[in-house]
């Protein structure tokens, strides 16, 4: 049975996720100031031993400073945003409390690898970013979040020439690997590709101001290729189907 929709009165939170060095903190920080004339915003980051994201976020000034806090893990990122998520969750009904009402906080995990997803019970959507530089072929090793995500960005696609990759083919290669679910080829160069994700990001808002919008997990490992060249697919517990 799928989980109740989250309360339209609180605000809408946005996971974004991706390995290391992909872009998850500009990202936030291009939203932030597309979004913060229009909504009320609050951005939580996660590092293991640094408040590094925040303080960044803080110096490019988008937000209001308080409105930008650090949950230091300690830990590998990924447990902090799907195995044990009380230290996020804590951060993030405070940031609600004492800023309401905010319309949308926003959640970085710390760069993790292509297995990271969040908890449905610490956001109400997710978004998966990837970049060029990591190479054109990511997008085909799978994985839950590249295939299940509310959301794929293939990020930096204005670096695309100077390193080999053909962003458009890495956009619609990962929209083969998501069944339709959407994909946003992004550069912040482009105003069109930064328009879209906006109002992507509003429309999820719309929905979930709504009652429309029912949180989704990933779930287990998605279907991926062995260097045996099989796809396989981890249906349940301890399952391992060819």
């Amino acid at each position: 049975m799928p989980e109740a929709s989250p309360s339209p009165t609180r605000a809408l939170r946005l996971g974004v996720a991706g390995p290391v060095g992909t872009g998850k903190s500009s990202l936030i920080g291009m939203l932030c100031r597309e979004l913060g004339d229009t909504l009320e915003l609050g951005v939580i980051t996660n590092d293991i031993y640094t408040d590094e994201d925040a303080r960044m976020l803080r110096a490019a000034g988008v937000l209001d400073p308080e409105r930008i806090r650090a949950v230091e893990t300690g830990a590998c990122p990924h447990t902090a945003i799907r195995d044990d998520v009380s230290a996020n969750l804590l951060a993030v009904e405070d940031l609600e409390a004492d800023f309401a009402p905010l319309d949308l906080v926003l959640v970085e995990s710390g760069g993790d690898n292509l297995t990271a997803t969040f908890s449905p019970a610490l956001v109400d959507a997710q978004v998966f970013v990837l970049d060029v530089a990591g190479g054109g072929d990511v997008v085909r090793k799978g994985g839950p979040g590249i295939s299940r995500a509310d959301l794929l960005v293939v990020n930096k696609t204005d670096l695309a020439p100077y390193v080999g990759v053909d962003a458009p083919l890495m956009a619609q290669q990962g929209r083969e690997a998501r069944d339709g679910r959407p994909v946003i080829a992004l550069s912040r160069t482009d105003p069109s590709s930064v328009a879209e994700l906006r109002a992507w990001v509003l429309d999820v808002l719309e929905q979930h101001r709504s009652g429309g919008h029912t949180p989704v997990d990933p779930g287990p490992m998605a279907p991926h290729s062995h260097a045996d060249g099989p796809l396989h697919a981890h249906g349940g517990e301890g399952a391992h189907t060819h």
